[in-house]
Order: structure tokens, then sequence, then C-alpha cells
């Protein structure tokens, strides 16, 4: 993993809880839904097919990533969203991303300039899928005529 030598051991630990907590997709939907504000845990479970049970322990692997703070009144839950919780992952997407264009950007600028290996026609076609080559067409003074 060479992108982990270039990030201290605390940032590590901190994306692996984020990226798996943003790896299932009841958690992403239910951070969706906290885009829009605050939210009871029952309001919370009602677009999902879970137990409420199902539903707290997603709440607190959310809540272990720093994704999401609870808060309770009386009998009732509310959820919201940590204001840039999930600045972390932008910076790491980012950084993966630009090295990956620059180098996307580079083989396209040679590739414009006629640089590559230049390949017979057909040469890069899989085995087995080149059709076979037309006969050219044959004229009536070209056929032989049995004596």
């Amino acid at each position: 993993m060479l992108i982990l030598r270039h990030v201290p051991k605390y940032q590590s630990d901190d994306l692996d809880r984020l990226f798996h907590a943003l790896g299932d997709r009841s958690r992403r939907a239910m951070i969706e839904r906290l885009t829009r504000g605050p939210a009871s845990v029952s309001d919370l479970a009602r677009p999902f097919d879970m137990a409420l049970p199902s539903l707290v322990q997603h709440l607190g692997v959310l809540e272990a990533a720093g994704l999401v703070t609870s808060t309770k009144v009386g009998r009732v839950r509310t959820v919201q969203l940590v204001p840039g919780a999930l600045e972390p992952a932008r910076t790491w997407v980012t950084a993966q991303k630009m090295p990956a264009e620059r180098q996307l950007d580079r083989l396209g600028a040679y590739l414009a300039t006629g640089g590559g290996p230049r390949d017979p026609p057909g040469a890069t076609d899989p085995p087995g899928s080149a059709s076979p080559r037309p006969s050219p067409p044959h004229s009536s003074h070209d056929q032989e005529v049995a004596p």
C-alpha cells in the first residue's frame, strides 16, 4: 500500500474507519439524508427495511468514523452530520486522482504526437476474433472452363 507510507498512522486509521463507514449502501443513504438536516433515529429508519437495532448499529459505525453525532432528549435520539467530516476522504481521493490524471495527460500527449509502437493491422485483435479476409471478386474472365 504505497499511500500508507505517506500518511501518518493516525490519519490512516481514521481513513480506514471513514471508508469502511462509507462502504455500505445503507450508511451512505443515511448520510445523504442527513445532508438535508438532523433527523431522529425513527425518521432515519423509515426508508430502510431493517430492524431498529440494525440501524442503530449502522449509526454506531458512522459515529465511530466521526461522520455523525447524536443527542438524546427524552426518548428521542437525534442524529446529525458532522460538518466537514467527509473532507479527509475528499482530500485523499484528490491526492490519488492528480497523479493518475497527470499520467493520462502525458500518455494522451504522447499518443497525439504519433508516439508509440506501430502494430500491423489486426495485430492487436485477440486470437480468433479476426474475421477471414474476403476473397477478391472474380470476373467472368477469371473463371476456367472445363473441357
